[in-house]
This record gives C-alpha cells, sequence and structure tokens, in this order.
C-alpha cells in the first residue's frame, strides 16, 4: 500500500509584491505587442483608412473648399484629425483582444493568477497605447505628403499628443470591453460611440462659426481637446495668412476664453486617468 502511494507535491504561490505587480504589468503589455509584431497585415489593413481620408476626402473636397482655405491644402488641415482617428481606432481594437479573451478563456487564468486586476488592466492599457502610438508614427511618417514639415519640435509635440490620445481611448475601450460581454456586441458599441465622436471633434471642420446645439457638442467631446492642441501645433510650424489661421485654426472658446493647449491637453489626460480609474473599479468587481 505504502509502495503504491504517490507523494504530493507542495505548491507554494510566491508573495504578491510590487515587484510582482509590474512584472504582470510587463507581461500582459509584451503580449499586446507581439501579437501586433506578429499580424503585418494588420498594420497594412489599418493604414487604408488614413490614406482613404488623406488621398481621397482630402483631394476630393480641396476643389469645394479652394475658396474658404485661403490656400492652406485640406489635406494639411485634416492631417491632425487623420491622424487623431487612426489613434482611436487602433487603441479600439486593441481592447476589442479583451472580449476575445473572455470569450476564449485566457481572461479567466489571468484572473486566478496571484496578482492584482489593476495590474491585469494597467498592462492592457499600456499594451494599448504602445500598439496605437506605434501605429500613429507611421501616419506621421506621411506628414511631408500633406505639406507639414519634419520639424523636430513639431514631431516631438505631436508624439506627446499621441501618446495621450492613445493612453486615453485605451483606457476608455478596456471600460467598454469589461462591460460587454459579446465580441459582436462590442464592435457595434464602438461603433455608436467612436463615429459621432470623431465627426463632433472638428477633424474635418472648423469648430468656429457653428450652430449653438453643435458648437455645445463640439465642446463636450473629449476628442476635440486632442484635435486642437495637434492642429495648432501643426499650423504654428507652417507659412500661412492670418485670414487662414483665424477661419481654420479658431481654437476652442469657453465663454470667450481661448482655452490654452496645455489645458486641452491635461483635460485629455485626466479624463484617460478617470477612464482607467472607472475600468479598474469595474473589473475588480466582475466575476
Amino acid at each position: 500500500m505504502s509502495a503504491l502511494a504517490t507523494s504530493v507535491a507542495a505548491v507554494r504561490l510566491p508573495e504578491r509584491s510590487w515587484r510582482s505587480e509590474l512584472r504582470a504589468v510587463k507581461v500582459i503589455w509584451q503580449r499586446d505587442l507581439i501579437r501586433f509584431a506578429d499580424d503585418p497585415m494588420r498594420i497594412v489593413a489599418w493604414l487604408f483608412q488614413p490614406l482613404l481620408f488623406l488621398v481621397v476626402l482630402g483631394v476630393g473636397l480641396q476643389s469645394l473648399a479652394a475658396s474658404s482655405s485661403h490656400g492652406v491644402d485640406l489635406k494639411t488641415f485634416i492631417f491632425p484629425g487623420v491622424l487623431t482617428i487612426s489613434l482611436v481606432f487602433s487603441a479600439m481594437f486593441t481592447a476589442a483582444s479583451l472580449v476575445w479573451d473572455r470569450e476564449l478563456g485566457v481572461l479567466r487564468e489571468m484572473m486566478v493568477a496571484p496578482v492584482s486586476r489593476s495590474a491585469i488592466i494597467v498592462g492592457k492599457c499600456l499594451g494599448g497605447t504602445t500598439v496605437a502610438a506605434t501605429q500613429g508614427v507611421i501616419v506621421l511618417a506621411l506628414a511631408g505628403f500633406v505639406h507639414v514639415p519634419y520639424n523636430p519640435a513639431l514631431i516631438l509635440g505631436v508624439l506627446g499628443l499621441q501618446l495621450l490620445i492613445a493612453f486615453t481611448v485605451s483606457a476608455f475601450g478596456i471600460l467598454v470591453a469589461i462591460t460587454i460581454k459579446q465580441p459582436q456586441t462590442f464592435t457595434a458599441v464602438m461603433q455608436m460611440f467612436v463615429m459621432p465622436m470623431y465627426f463632433l471633434c472638428g477633424a474635418l471642420y472648423p469648430i468656429a462659426g457653428l450652430p449653438i446645439w453643435l458648437g455645445v457638442l463640439t465642446r463636450l467631446d473629449p476628442l476635440t481637446y486632442a484635435v486642437d492642441p495637434m492642429r495648432r501645433l501643426v499650423f504654428n510650424h507652417i507659412d500661412i495668412s492670418a485670414a487662414a489661421r483665424q477661419t481654420l485654426d479658431p481654437g476652442v472658446t469657453w465663454f470667450g476664453w481661448h482655452v490654452p493647449s496645455v489645458v486641452e491637453a491635461g483635460m485629455v489626460l485626466v479624463t484617460g486617468l478617470a477612464m482607467l480609474g472607472a475600468a479598474n473599479w469595474r473589473f475588480s468587481r466582475s466575476e
């Protein structure tokens, strides 16, 4: 009887520490990067949309808008908006993998690991931020095509704004992904939120001189405060007339006060942190 007895190995889980939490964040972050690098067709397919906006929409509307653009190429005007929407879709689709992880049972394995659920959320958010910002760099490389100079200060400023936008949208996408149970539902909800936000943020038109109801909606849209400082940064590094700047880059105003770019960037950051906190709270109470 004793000869047939099998010994039972003791299993000891490591104590949770800040090192183990950072390691968990790193592993989840690397997982998204590996999935991104192993799917080059995704990068090629993803580039189709910004190219469609710049080449087809920009060129197609140039003749119509020539009389009101004061000599500014419409592709230059919509470039900050196209860059923003490319970041939005990339970050949202990266967050969508969380829904598939739940569907395939991968998320449950993460949840039973000896790490906090906050580490999972932070790692996922950083992964989405890195993937979206990386793809944004690819679109930024097209700046010369739309007459935007490769000025070091301009590039650094845009890269900083890209990180803020990618982080905020990733946090928002994760919050939605935690709430949604089915992948098909996530796609529909994403379209329901993202498309109105994009069309209201002034990516394709100046936000000055709008009807009152539309002006209110644009100022409630968080993406407005991402597109505006990026466009201001671009216009500060190109040679345009005062009339063109007043028409195409009026800036965001609150009751006559012109909102500074630093305040706008801060609002984007605070929104992202609030979304991340809400996602962490929601995920910590999920089963």
